[in-house]
């Protein structure tokens, strides 16, 4: 934590000392001039007094006094590890990583004995959740294992972050596994490494975070001999020899796999030095087999080797990880607290969409204890929660509040501003990304994790998709008058809303209908995009049919003399072509004969069967209808004949819309045609 915000602090500094107007700094002072009025409504009296004072100062004096506060806070920090009691110790934060379908909320519903997987969308976790295991039940789970050997553990249990483990997801995981101490990579038996696997190592690598990768389904091997909830070794002594060696065959095909990312592996009971090598615990999430040892080996590990880094701090660090309207509550924040202790009545600074939010907390409330945060139940009330714990606050004002940011408690010692500024340095960097004045769709998502995930997942290579608008929560009528604003400029095609696990109000879907603004929700990802995709394939093709006639595709015919079947209106001749493409509605002139004009292509019959194109070295039979008068008084032999070639007739519209519309159906050799005949029929 104290890195980054080092880092940040520096580049900030910098930054002014340049007099940048970056987009980041612009924006941030945007915000900040926009909220001081929100913040006088959110924040109790003696807070729009000391507005008043700061607004007197010049800005440099604002800014050294908030770089003064920011140095007096980390050393405070700094102070607060010195002084800590190495032997009261946190929980550890663990994060559960892996592909899609690996069988992470599985796992941790064996943990905890719940069934969180039928809730979600598709089986596929779109939040992130936090579950809170305690050390009594981490004894009770590990007791078989232990076999009545006495269980040293000195912490007061594991918080359990469930992260999705969707590629469009990686600024979730990114950001829960910033936020983790050790993780749980889950690798499947079966299919071995995949995609997201891979980038769960690479980030876990980036981040120095320790992990244990669980190699999970063991009960999918053929013969598998289960006893529910046995520690992983009694199990393998139970099975016979060919089940053992289908383990052995398939556990070091991804040991290889592994070792070919990099890292050394061995099973956590053969590993020669767990500071070098990464410990795998086979584990079954439908038995439960195995789920004993992992729990144990994490403990184990934490305990051992993070002391430092677990030790229970005096000074308040906190993420908040969703946003959420609760009947009876009013808007609340899902948070883990990581260091420190928060208590009702604290004040807070929240990062909100339009500006940091100062408020105090009304109540804190947690879920029962191994429940997780995103299922609905009953929740506890605190006075005060000690770290690590995922908390749910209550508070005033946090309606525009962003998930996926830092929470500051302002104590006796520190500067409101300056934990202002802290505070959206996180949300400056996805507002800067987006261009407001060009033409894009507008997104709305859950979540500032949602949103950036949808965000960089437009923005890729193979998507392209520009965004001009971005926000975080339900859809309202203000957002469809924003999208409307594309329909003003003429590009239909952008007036879209895609929103993302967020509710549409009544209201704003009546007015997308009346200006003719497409909304389109869902609450997979990978539905989202299918939809959008579809879309622009449909408004594609509308558009290529607008353009179709003013569209000339380049071809040079030649007509073969025994295959002129009429000879004047309509023409119909065979014809073989030479070069480019013969396109149903093509017009075509004879630049032999002074250009004459002959009509344009109405059908093209290919081995007696109708075709609608055809492409350089076929011969197809061809009919030509004139579209005028002396179009029609053409005659094959006495106006033009065999030896003279039939070309399409372009002009400089026709060329600029095969460019805008067309260009994927063209090849090289097409547009090398199209520069001859501009010469042919001068065009410039």
């Amino acid at each position: 934590e104290s890195d980054y915000s080092e880092d940040g602090e520096e580049a900030s500094g910098s930054e002014d000392e340049e007099g940048s107007s970056g987009s980041d700094s612009g924006l941030d002072s945007d915000d900040e001039s926009d909220d001081d009025d929100d913040d006088d409504d959110d924040s109790s009296s003696d807070g729009s007094s000391d507005e008043s004072d700061y607004s007197e100062d010049s800005e440099e004096a604002r800014e050294r006094r908030i770089e003064e506060a920011r140095d007096k806070r980390l050393a405070r920090l700094a102070k607060a590890r010195e002084a800590a009691d190495k032997s009261v110790l946190r929980s550890p934060i663990c994060c559960i990583l892996g592909h899609v379908d690996v069988g992470k909320t599985k796992i941790l519903d064996n943990i905890r004995r719940t069934n969180v997987q039928d809730g979600e969308a598709g089986g596929i976790t779109q939040q992130i959740g936090a579950t809170f295991v305690p050390a009594d039940a981490i004894e009770k789970r590990t007791l078989p294992l232990r076999g009545g050997r006495p269980f040293d553990m000195k912490l007061p249990g594991l918080l359990v972050i469930d992260t999705p483990g969707h590629e469009s997801f990686t600024n979730l995981r990114a950001r829960g596994s910033g936020l983790c101490d050790v993780a749980v990579l889950i690798v499947d038996l079966m299919h071995g490494l995949e995609q997201q696997t891979i980038e769960s190592i690479n980030m876990l690598k980036m981040r120095k975070t320790p992990f244990i990768i669980a190699l999970n389904k063991i009960d999918r091997l053929y013969q598998w001999k289960s006893v529910p909830d046995g520690p992983v070794r009694d199990a393998f002594k139970r099975q016979k020899d060919h089940v053992m060696k289908e383990f052995d065959d398939r556990s070091s095909q991804v040991f290889l796999q592994l070792n070919e990312q990099g890292l050394n592996v061995s099973l956590y009971w053969k590993n020669p030095d767990p500071r070098r090598y990464v410990n795998v615990v086979p584990t079954s999430a439908i038995t439960g087999e195995g789920i004993s040892d992992l729990l144990q080996l994490m403990v184990k590990l934490t305990q051992s080797m993070m002391q430092d880094r677990l030790t229970l701090l005096s000074e308040t660090q906190c993420t908040v990880l969703e946003v959420k309207t609760m009947e009876g509550l009013g808007t609340t924040v899902d948070v883990v607290l990581v260091n420190g202790t928060l208590r009702e009545g604290d004040r807070i600074v929240v990062c909100g969409l339009s500006g940091p939010i100062v408020t105090r907390i009304k109540s804190l409330k947690t879920p029962q204890v191994m429940k997780e945060m995103r299922v609905k139940g009953m929740l506890v009330e605190h006075k005060e929660v000690r770290a690590a714990m995922g908390v749910k606050i209550v508070a005033p004002g946090l309606e525009s509040a962003v998930a996926g940011t830092s929470l500051y408690v302002v104590g006796p010692e520190d500067d409101e501003e300056e934990l202002k500024d802290s505070v959206m340095e996180d949300m400056a960097d996805i507002f800067s990304k987006v261009d407001k004045s060009g033409e894009g769709v507008c997104v709305q998502a859950s979540t500032l994790g949602s949103l950036e995930a949808l965000l960089s997942f437009l923005d890729s290579p193979d998507v392209n998709i520009a965004v001009s608008g971005i926000n975080i929560g339900p859809v309202h009528k203000r957002d469809v008058l924003r999208a409307n604003v594309m329909n003003e400029k003429g590009a239909k095609k952008f007036a879209v809303i895609l929103a993302f696990d967020v509710p549409v109000s009544r209201e704003a879907r009546e007015m997308a209908q009346e200006y003719n603004v497409r909304i389109f929700t869902a609450d997979i990802i990978y539905h989202l995009f299918d939809q959008f995709t579809a879309y622009m394939k449909q408004i594609k093709a509308q558009e290529q049919e607008a353009a179709r006639l003013e569209a000339v595709f380049p071809c040079t015919l030649q007509i073969m003399p025994t295959c002129v079947f009429n000879k004047k209106d309509p023409l119909v001749v065979g014809v073989e072509v030479v070069e480019g493409i013969a396109r149903v509605g093509t017009p075509l002139a004879v630049p032999t004969q002074g250009g004459i004009e002959l009509g344009r292509i109405a059908s093209l019959e290919l081995n007696h069967k109708a075709v609608d194109s055809a492409r350089a070295g076929q011969s197809v039979a061809m009919k030509i209808e004139p579209g005028n008068a002396t179009e029609q008084s053409r005659m094959y032999g006495r106006h033009f004949d065999h030896n003279d070639q039939l070309v399409s007739l372009i002009t400089r519209e026709s060329i600029n819309a095969l460019k805008s519309h067309f260009a994927d159906e063209m090849t090289k050799d097409d547009w090398r045609l199209v520069v001859k005949l501009k010469k042919v029929w001068g065009v410039q």
